[in-house]
């Protein structure tokens, strides 16, 4: 596996890590107040920070890809 797939692999990983993370967190403070397990709301909560967390990664990217990749 050469540098390029390693990180490409890597940098994956870690935005579903942060995704996951985040998600979770706003997720929880939501089901303790405002909505049920399994109801709409919490799947909006997901699916709305999964397109946030895309969002960011897609955009820094190219940042990190030129940091570690020369």
């Amino acid at each position: 596996m050469n540098k390029k797939t390693l990180l490409g692999v890597s940098y994956v990983s870690a935005w579903v890590i942060i995704w996951g993370t985040v998600g979770s967190i706003i997720d929880f403070y939501f089901l303790q107040n405002t909505y049920l397990p399994g109801s709409l709301g919490q799947f909006l909560t997901f699916i709305i920070t999964a397109a946030i967390s895309s969002i960011t990664a897609i955009y820094m990217f190219p940042t990190i890809n030129n940091k570690f990749i020369s």
